[in-house]
C-alpha cells in the first residue's frame, strides 16, 4: 500500500455523527467532520421513551461524507469503520424498509419485561450463560413490541442493531456480530453462539436474527450507490463494527485485561477489559464481548453506565441561557467549591448502576441567598464525577485494581473541574490521549483490513496528551462521600 492510503471512520452517537478520515502511515486524522451542529433529537412520546429515526442518522452520515469528500479524494479509502451507540433496536421489514424507529439505549419502556424475565429465567442462564439480567436491552425491547405492536412486530423480517443498519446502508448486505448480540442480551458465553434461552423464553423466532460476522474483518463491499456518489474506488468494505463503548476503549489502546477506559458524553461510562465471564447478580455492571474477542483470545468488557453526562451538562445550559461549554467551564474554575449544593444526574432513563431503577435527576441544597450559574454549574461537573467515581468503586468490590484509567482528549473530561474532581474522588491517575470515537472506528478497519498486523500495531502512534495525578485535594474526597450519603437515600 501507499503512503496515501486512508481509511474512514465513523461514530455513530445519540446527539451527532463523527466521520474521520484516517491516514494509517502518519497514524493521525487528516480531516473530520461533525454533523448535525445541534445535537439530535431524542424522541419522547411518553415518560421514559427514547426514539430516533435511523433515516435520519443515515441522513447525517451522508453529509459528513458529502463534506470530506469535496476536500479530499476518496479513492485513496481502503476500508470504513463504525462505531455505534449500543443496545438500540431496528426492525426492518421483507423489503428492508423501516418499520418504526429506533428504540434507543436510554429508553426505559421495556424495564418491566427486563425484571419479569429475570424473576423467571433460572438463575444457571442468568449467572453463567447470558452473564446479565436481560434487563432494558434489545431483546427486551423486541419483547415489548411483541406485546405492545403486534403490528409492527408481525411484519418484522430482520432485527438490527444501529451499527448494523448502518453497515446495511453502506453495503445493501444485513448482519450482525456476536458483540452486538452480547449487547443486546443474546448471547450466551457458556457455548459461545447465540443464546438459544433467551429466544425460546422472549418466544423470538431465530429468523429474525441476521447473518453473524466478526467484528473485526469483511463486513461487506459498499454499494454501487454509495461508491459512484462519493467517489470511493472499487472493492472498499466495511472491514470494523464496533458499539460505541468498546471501541471507546479499543481507541485508547485498551486491549487487556486489567486496563480501565472512561467517557463522559451523552452518557458516562467505565469500562475494563477482562478475560473471565464475570456476572453482578445485581445486574450493576455489565458483562459484554469486548470487540477483540475472539475464539483464541477471550476478550469481555465490564461496562458501568451513567445516562445522565452530557445530556445533563447540555441541560443544564439550556436552561440557565449559557453560551458555550468553555465558558461554563471558566466560571466553575473560578470558584473553589459548589458551597454543599448537590448533583444527581439520573434524569435520563432507568439507570443500570441502581438495577434499572428510574431515580430520576436531582439538584439539593440551593440557598437563593448564596448559589449562582456558577454554583449549579460546578455541581453539575462534580456530581456527574462522583456518579463515575461510585463506578469505581463497584469495579474495587468484584476485585479490579482500578489505578489508571485512560480517556480521550474530548466531552466532559476537557473541563479542569471535572478531572479534578473525577481524579481525586477515584484516587486514580488519569492519562488523556490524543483519539476519538470516530479515528478508533478508521484504526479498527485498518485493522480489519490487514493493514496493521496486531492490534498494539496500530496504536504506535497514538499520543499522550497529559497524565495527572491526584492532588491531595481531601475535600473532594468529603464532598464526594456527603453526595454519596444522600445517594444512598434515593436509591
Amino acid at each position: 500500500m501507499s503512503r496515501s492510503d486512508f481509511f474512514l471512520g465513523i461514530d455513530l452517537g445519540s446527539s451527532s455523527v463523527k466521520t474521520s478520515l484516517f491516514d494509517s502511515i502518519s497514524g493521525k486524522s487528516v480531516d473530520s467532520c461533525t454533523y448535525p451542529n445541534s445535537e439530535m433529537e431524542i424522541i419522547s412520546k411518553e415518560d421514559g421513551w427514547a426514539e430516533q429515526d435511523p433515516n435520519y442518522w443515515w441522513d447525517c452520515i451522508l453529509k459528513t461524507f458529502e463534506n470530506l469528500s469535496e476536500k479530499n479524494d476518496f479513492k485513496l479509502v481502503r476500508s470504513i469503520g463504525i462505531s455505534y451507540q449500543m443496545h438500540g433496536l431496528v426492525v426492518l421489514d421483507k423489503n428492508n424498509d423501516l418499520l418504526y424507529n429506533s428504540i434507543i439505549w436510554c429508553d426505559s419502556r421495556a424495564v418491566k419485561i427486563g425484571q419479569r424475565a429475570e424473576s423467571e429465567l433460572e438463575n444457571s442462564i442468568l449467572e453463567n450463560k447470558i452473564l446479565n439480567s436481560p434487563g432494558n436491552f434489545t431483546a427486551s425491547k423486541l419483547r415489548w413490541l411483541k406485546e405492545n405492536r403486534s403490528d409492527v412486530y408481525d411484519q418484522i423480517s430482520k432485527i438490527m442493531l444501529p451499527g448494523d443498519y448502518i453497515v446495511y446502508k453502506l453495503t445493501n448486505k444485513i448482519s450482525t456480530t456476536p458483540m452486538g448480540l452480547s449487547e443486546g442480551i443474546l448471547w450466551d458465553f457458556h457455548s459461545d453462539k447465540l443464546s438459544e434461552d433467551v429466544l425460546e423464553y422472549y418466544n423470538i423466532d431465530r429468523k429474525l436474527i441476521p447473518e453473524i460476522v466478526d467484528s473485526v474483518g469483511n463486513q461487506g463491499t459498499i454499494s454501487d450507490d454509495v461508491r459512484d456518489r462519493f467517489g470511493f474506488d472499487n472493492d472498499v468494505k466495511v472491514t470494523y463494527r464496533a458499539g460505541d463503548q468498546p471501541n471507546n476503549a479499543f481507541s485508547l489502546n485498551v486491549l487487556e485485561p486489567g486496563e480501565i477506559a472512561a467517557t463522559a458524553g451523552t452518557s458516562a461510562v467505565i469500562y475494563s477489559v477482562t478475560d473471565k465471564n464475570i456476572s453482578d447478580t445485581n445486574n450493576r455492571i455489565n458483562t459484554f464481548l469486548h470487540c477483540l474477542n475472539s475464539k483464541s483470545k477471550k476478550r469481555n468488557g465490564l461496562l458501568l453506565c451513567i445516562n445522565g453526562s452530557g445530556i445533563a451538562y447540555s441541560w443544564v445550559k439550556s436552561i440557565l441561557g449559557e453560551k458555550s461549554y468553555k465558558e461554563m467551564d471558566i466560571k466553575s474554575e473560578n470558584i473553589n467549591s459548589s458551597e454543599g449544593l448537590k448533583f444527581y444526574p439520573f434524569g435520563n432513563g432507568s439507570e443500570r448502576l441502581f438495577s434499572n431503577k428510574k431515580i430520576d435527576s436531582h439538584l439539593i441544597g440551593f440557598d437563593f441567598n448564596k448559589h449562582n450559574n456558577q454554583h449549579i454549574i460546578r455541581s453539575v461537573l462534580e456530581g456527574i464525577s462522583f456518579s463515575l467515581c461510585y463506578s469505581i468503586e463497584l469495579l474495587r468490590e468484584f476485585g479490579v485494581n482500578v489505578d489508571t484509567v485512560k480517556v480521550g482528549n474530548a466531552n466532559l473530561f476537557l473541563s479542569k473541574v471535572f478531572r479534578e474532581s473525577f481524579i481525586n474522588s477515584s484516587n486514580v491517575k488519569l492519562q488523556m490521549f490524543d483519539t476519538n470515537g470516530a479515528e478508533g472506528a478508521a484504526r479498527g478497519a485498518a485493522l480489519g483490513l490487514g493493514f496493521y498486523k496486531s492490534p498494539h500495531e496500530a496504536f504506535k502512534s497514538l499520543n499522550i496528551i497529559s497524565e495527572e495525578k491526584p492532588n491531595g485535594k481531601n475535600d473532594y474526597i468529603e464532598r464526594y462521600k456527603d453526595w454519596k450519603d444522600f445517594l444512598n437515600k434515593l436509591n
